[in-house]
């Protein structure tokens, strides 16, 4: 390293902060960490009061915590591109929508096998987000423009292909990919927790994570460091259109087929619960642990309303809400943290 990466390196490390004795936490360290669970801990118990025949039953927690495996698939793909700091990808929800519609109408309508067809999903899936940081990263195209975009060409595509109605069909053998019940939940819900506790194991524990942390808080400062910053750009791009792939096809199983009109409903629920990460364990920063959380305790909050006799746009309403406090509370955590 020369002396002037050194140099930019040592002005941009922040002074380390002051001793405390190990397992010691402040009463605003645990506050920060934990306040959103303690909301959550507080919605069960109101909506079980407030909805004693309906709320605190079994079926209850198994649909919250069954049903959200896209949301993990797609929140995971962007927290690939947020953590290098391309805060906007706007295109996760139509890539995921991309690939879930390829693969009915591959086996349906050409009839494809479901596996040739699910290969063919996740490398459309791929490609696009190749495209994507190959514009971004390589053409320095701006990043909401490139994301807009591509999304509205994908929906566009996915509701030409599939004539802007439900494919459905197929086998149901194929569904016991997503839907095998173990321990009470269908198996989806253990793909979703492996790759979240894989994810948080990279962040944490390995070169890789650390790279793509400081590539998102500074560039420049990275490159000067030896990082290869476009290198680390156009990976997280690409691999963000892989899980949105995969993802798209283990939802297609599940159910089946897919309605290609779905997909963009996805929208702010995923932004929602990446930026009330932040919120979460690790307050300032986005991370896999706390965005998973923040799913659930999304889902708990829309289920409870629904089952309080509430019409479907509360839906809308609660993740607006959701998604404007969060990004409030991880622009105040940022400034304090700084």
């Amino acid at each position: 390293m020369t002396g002037t990466a050194q140099d930019a390196s040592r002005a941009a490390a922040p002074a380390p902060p002051p001793r405390k004795h190990p397992g010691a936490f402040g009463f605003h360290d645990v506050s920060a960490r934990f306040s959103i669970l303690g909301v959550w801990a507080a919605l069960i118990v109101v909506y079980s009061f407030t909805e004693p025949t309906l709320f605190p039953r079994t079926g209850t927690y198994q649909t919250i915590f069954g049903s959200q495996q896209p949301l993990v698939f797609m929140t995971m793909a962007l927290m690939c591109t947020i953590v290098v700091g391309e805060f906007v990808d706007l295109s996760v929800p139509a890539v995921f929508g991309f690939s879930a519609t390829i693969l009915p109408v591959l086996v349906v309508n050409h009839s494809w096998g479901v596996w040739p067809a699910s290969l063919a999903a996740i490398a459309a899936a791929v490609v696009v987000g190749l495209i994507q940081g190959l514009l971004v990263v390589r053409l320095h195209v701006n990043t909401i423009v490139v994301t807009l975009g591509m999304s509205t060409l994908l929906e566009g595509l996915s509701l030409w292909m599939s004539n802007m109605s439900t494919i459905s069909g197929l086998p149901s053998s194929f569904g016991s990919i997503a839907n095998q019940d173990v321990g009470g939940l269908p198996v989806d819900f253990y793909y979703g927790l492996a790759l979240v506790l894989i994810f948080a194991y990279i962040l944490w524990a390995t070169p890789l994570g650390r790279h793509m942390r400081f590539v998102g808080a500074s560039r420049e400062v990275s490159r000067l460091s030896g990082v290869r910053v476009d290198r680390i750009r156009l990976g997280a791009f690409t691999f963000a259109g892989l899980l949105s792939g995969i993802g798209g096809v283990i939802a297609a199983a599940a159910l089946g087929g897919y309605d290609a009109t779905t997909a963009n409903s996805f929208l702010l629920p995923t932004f929602a619960a990446v930026f009330l990460s932040t919120a979460i364990l690790e307050p300032g920063r986005f991370n896999p642990l706390g965005t998973l959380l923040g799913i659930y305790f999304l889902a708990t909050g829309i289920l409870g309303l629904q089952l309080l006799g509430l019409q479907a746009w509360v839906s809308q309403v609660f993740y607006g809400g959701i998604l404007v406090v969060a990004v409030t509370i991880s622009t105040l955590l940022h400034r304090r943290s700084s």
